[in-house]
């Protein structure tokens, strides 16, 4: 069987230079786990993602509906927010824009692309989020492994840990230059996030009232850090919803990836209803071919 093409596509930026790089395989109908796998750690981004339908009528408009799986270079993970603006970019630049649904492992993720002359963008509705509390002791276990203290965090901002579609571990600090300066244990986080099905760790820093910085640790992926989180943004829109932290309807704005060379920018729209979906929209667009801008895997 040949081998299928891959797309790789930079997402929330508008440059190949920003942004989350993620790889897109348009058609996987013909790919095992183990393929998609393989093709995943080749690529060697955050994560690849991977339409293994066709489009269908998803009974809603002239929305199609497409079967996805998203690969880390070392396992698959159930949700990825990135991979998905850049695979509904894409669909977009190769359909034309519209509206998708994307059946996740997470379960149904509904798209709404958009363009303005040569520029896409899409914006994804999460599945029903949830935010929980987190054992002081395991709130100590991870600033151990971050090298970090309990002085570090910012006491308006209590640790949660937060769903969209893929748990968080939710940690805001009170400074700018704590959250510079990243150096983390990475197989001990790694342990840690694997024992309690953490996708990410999210570390955020307030700048103001609906405007945040963010780095997110990814080494249950192979990664040590994401330049742009599109899970971990969504789930950090539930959980400023349900602290109260944002007055909805809102609309935030994550600034991450500049500690990396690569800034990205996610927005979050939030609508006041507790159990509603979250909004995160993000440009996304094609990294040329034989471009050594993105970052490798941990140990590549």
């Amino acid at each position: 069987m040949p081998a299928p093409d891959v797309l790789r596509l930079a997402a929330f930026t508008d440059t190949p230079e920003g942004g989350n790089p993620a790889g897109v395989v348009l058609d996987a109908t013909q790919l095992d786990d183990a393929a998609m796998q393989q093709i995943a750690a080749e690529v060697g981004y955050s994560e690849t993602a991977f339409l293994t339908s066709d489009g269908a009528a998803a009974g809603d408009g002239d929305a199609r509906a497409y079967d996805v799986r998203y690969f880390s270079p070392v396992a698959e993970v159930p949700f990825c927010g990135h991979a998905t603006i850049a695979t509904a970019v894409a669909l977009a630049q190769r359909d034309g824009a519209g509206a998708i649904l994307l059946n996740t492992r997470s379960g149904p993720v509904a798209v709404q692309t958009q363009a303005d002359g040569g520029d896409v963008s899409a914006t994804l509705t999460s599945v029903a989020p949830a935010v929980h509390p987190v054992d002081d002791a395991d709130v100590d276990l991870a600033l151990a492994a971050l090298r970090w203290t309990r002085a570090d965090l910012d006491p308006a901002l209590p640790p949660r840990i937060a769903y969209a579609g893929a748990r968080h571990l939710i940690l805001a600090v009170r400074t700018r230059a704590r959250l510079a300066d990243l150096d983390y244990a990475f197989d001990v986080l790694k342990a840690y996030m694997s024992q309690r099905d953490l996708t990410t760790v999210d570390l955020v820093w307030r700048q103001d009232t609906t405007t945040f910085q963010a780095r997110n640790p990814f080494p249950v992926g192979g990664v040590v850090e994401d330049a742009a989180t599109g899970a971990a943004a969504a789930a950090f829109g539930a959980y400023l919803r349900e602290r109260g932290a944002v007055s909805p309807p809102v609309r935030v704005t994550v600034l991450q990836g500049a500690d990396m060379g690569r800034p990205s920018e996610l927005l979050i729209d939030l609508d006041p209803e507790p159990d509603a979906g979250v909004r995160v929209t993000g440009r996304a667009v094609r990294i040329p071919e034989g471009s050594a801008s993105a970052p490798r895997p941990a140990g590549s």
